[in-house]
């Protein structure tokens, strides 16, 4: 007797499937494509396809004078604008040797901490969101509303601020400023125990999200992932502590670096609100003491045309992401000779190629929301 085995589908179980997640996808932050490879509900293999929204940024930067790139460096990550206009004048401050005004770096300071206070509520927001629960991103953006309010009064741009200056800020305070802003941070703390109850407390978010895309500490060093999602892994790096800038020295009794040990989707997310909450009391500790300061200018004067003098200088600050440094290479010109970024998403994103294989189609999405970046951070 002849046994004869018929495959139905072209031998299609014996083959792996190739799934492409985006570049259009529902929560990917952006223009992202993953190129899966699947057996059955499985992943085999992952490989993060960038580049569908790269600018040229870098080379933009070295058709710029020193007072245009604080535009460009505005936009990357859309969610930190401020943060990243500071890097960048921070670099050319560096590398003329200038010393900013004390209600300069202290405006910096706080404006920064309501910086990464509105990228986390973005994501704390939009993270449930991924998973089927649509109704924290109101209460985030009913947040978010309150602080955009105050900076969008102080600098007069809604996302892209351009409030930074080389030597310092744009413009002295509005007049009552400070007031406005300390009801909106007490208002938006008062409230932040919702996303406990209303998100850590839900049972399914926490069978979604627990023992889910595990990250080691030594992947997180092997990538080079650095904010959030290094600290839920353990790696306890934060350079306002470790290498202090602006008036972070100052705060150390405040600031508080939130770390877990778990490394999965749920202690990333703990760490991000946990953060946040340490954003808020780090704002009221700089409001408190620019109470105390004696009026004074916010800015230097610059000479018409400003140039840096030959040399090369690394930037870095600790972005609502993660780490973002800027190199700048310049030979005496009025434009940068380089100008290399590094992005926190760049390289956060990398750890998809650790994370996904061995685990469910179903558990991707909560793994990648988990990553916390923004696509244009990548792409840059």
């Amino acid at each position: 007797m002849t046994e004869t085995t018929v495959g139905i589908g072209g031998a299609a179980e014996s083959t792996d499937m190739v799934l492409n997640i985006g570049p259009q996808h529902p929560s990917t932050h952006g223009v992202l494509r993953l190129r899966l490879v699947l057996d059955g509900e499985r992943v085999l293999s992952a490989e993060p396809v960038i580049g569908y929204m790269h600018r040229g940024a870098e080379k933009l930067f070295e058709a710029r004078d020193y007072r245009q790139i604080v535009m460009l460096a505005n936009r990357h990550d859309w969610l930190s604008a401020f943060s990243n206009e500071l890097g960048v004048v921070m670099a050319v401050e560096r590398m003329l040797g200038m010393e900013v005004p004390e209600r300069a770096v202290w405006t910096r300071t706080l404006l920064a901490e309501l910086n990464r206070v509105l990228n986390h509520l973005m994501f704390l927001g939009s993270y449930p969101l991924e998973l089927g629960g649509i109704t924290p991103m109101f209460y985030a953006f009913r947040e978010r509303e309150e602080l955009q309010a105050v900076m969008e009064e102080v600098s007069g741009g809604r996302m892209h601020y351009m409030f930074n200056r080389v030597g310092g800020l744009k413009e002295d305070l509005p007049a009552g400023w400070l007031g406005r802003a300390r009801d909106a941070v007490a208002s938006v703390r008062s409230r932040m125990d919702v996303y406990e109850d209303l998100v850590l407390g839900n049972e399914i978010f926490r069978g979604r999200t627990r023992d889910v895309g595990v990250l080691t500490a030594g992947a997180v060093h092997a990538y080079g992932v650095s904010g959030p999602i290094a600290r839920a892994s353990g790696v306890d790096f934060d350079l306002r502590r470790d290498d202090p800038y602006l008036a972070y020295g100052e705060l150390a009794d405040v600031l508080k670096v939130v770390t877990r040990t778990e490394g999965d989707c749920l202690a990333r997310f703990e760490c991000l609100l946990e953060q946040t909450v340490n954003a808020l009391e780090l704002a009221d500790a700089c409001l408190d003491r620019m109470d105390t300061l004696a009026p004074g200018p916010v800015n230097q004067r610059l000479p018409k045309v400003l140039k840096a003098p030959e040399g090369h200088t690394y930037a870095w600050t600790e972005n609502p992401l993660g780490i973002n440094g800027y190199y700048l290479v310049s030979k005496g010109e009025k434009t940068p000779y380089r100008l290399k970024l590094r992005s926190a998403s760049f390289n956060n994103i990398q750890a998809l190629t650790e994370l996904l294989p061995g685990t469910l189609v179903a558990d991707m999405v909560a793994i990648l929301g988990s990553l916390f970046f923004v696509v244009g951070d990548i792409d840059k």
